[in-house]
């Protein structure tokens, strides 16, 4: 049984037999929630105001690649859901299927498919495997392994996401790396993403919040620095923050090429878990100020820098990992 959560922007579905988490939202839009100078979005957002949205215009299906979670960041709830393994591939199939036949509309200009809700996803082959499928269907979509895809749904653009912790057990970590970044450069001519979270440049800081389980900024240098250069959109380096985070543009600038890497930065969302760790957090930051600390400094060196900035509502809503199955 599948029970459905309604958000103001979307759905949350969990199939707590199947250990299973996966959420279809809409975008209010990137001129509403997002400031990057280097795409002519160039105005500091105060706070960002709910309205209806049109998922025809983009829609975001973020799915699950593992049962849990075996990383022990201490701003996520996942670890308390515990963790039993892997996703198939059959069943991230079954999450992205379900959550396009569930949004009731046959076409979008744009369907983003996040491998980020829970789980580390380099820890699961088939994720690459399952973005593959993706692409080659191109949206007239068939039957692949007993599992029903939507006859009419088609998009103009598709493109996948894998948001990486960069785990330091994962001994195939770089391999993976590279297979994806294959992926995004050759099957989808740029049109797929890699993330990094990042979160601050103080390793001592990257320890706690990261329990000690990824690894530090100069072995993710190191891999960085061999990836190949990026087709379409550069790879990201994602920092969640707060007004506490540490982040030394120069620290940054010496460590990543900006030829292929931009800067996203995003406030900490208000989980259980980060209030239990003493996070400072201001749900929604209505104030650009806190960005613009980190910001500023980043332009200076010449980075492209994305902020994007949540509603008061998406907070509200919970819409972090792991909440629908802990709620079951």
């Amino acid at each position: 049984m599948i029970n459905v959560t309604k958000t103001r922007t979307g759905k949350i579905y969990c199939d707590a037999a199947k250990r299973l988490e996966w959420l279809c939202v809409g975008d209010y839009g990137k001129e509403k929630n997002i400031k990057a100078d280097f795409l002519g979005l160039d105005k500091k957002i105060d706070g960002v105001l709910h309205t209806d949205i049109d998922i025809t215009k983009k829609m975001v299906v973020t799915i699950s690649t593992q049962r849990g979670c075996p990383m022990r960041c201490n701003f996520c709830d996942v670890p308390r859901y515990g963790f039993y393994g892997n996703t198939t591939l059959e069943e991230m199939l079954y999450m992205i299927n379900h959550a396009l036949i569930d949004s009731s509309v046959e076409m979008v200009d744009r369907l983003n498919v996040h491998f980020a809700r829970m789980g580390e996803p380099t820890y699961n082959r088939a994720v690459i495997e399952a973005a593959g499928i993706l692409h080659s269907l191109n949206f007239n979509l068939l039957d692949i392994r007993d599992i029903r895809l939507p006859a009419k749904f088609l998009a103009k653009t598709v493109h996948p996401v894998v948001s990486t912790m960069m785990p330091k057990r994962n001994k195939e970590l770089e391999t993976y790396l590279h297979d994806w970044c294959l992926l995004k450069n050759c099957y989808y001519h740029g049109e797929a993403g890699l993330q990094l979270s990042i979160n601050s440049t103080d390793d001592f800081q990257r320890r706690g919040q990261f329990a000690g389980a990824a690894l530090s900024l100069t072995e993710i240098s190191g891999i960085c620095n061999r990836l190949p250069s990026p087709a379409g959109r550069k790879y990201t380096l994602n920092f969640a923050v707060t007004h506490n985070t540490i982040l030394d543009a120069r620290i940054l600038s010496s460590l990543f090429d900006k030829e292929k890497f931009i800067v996203k930065i995003t406030p900490i969302h208000q989980t259980v878990r980060a209030l239990e760790s003493g996070y400072d957090i201001t749900t929604s930051y209505d104030k650009y100020d806190v960005y613009n600390q980190f910001e500023e400094p980043l332009l200076e060196q010449g980075w492209d820098v994305i902020v994007f900035v949540p509603s008061k509502e998406e907070d509200e809503d919970r819409i972090t990992c792991g909440n629908a199955l802990l709620a079951v």
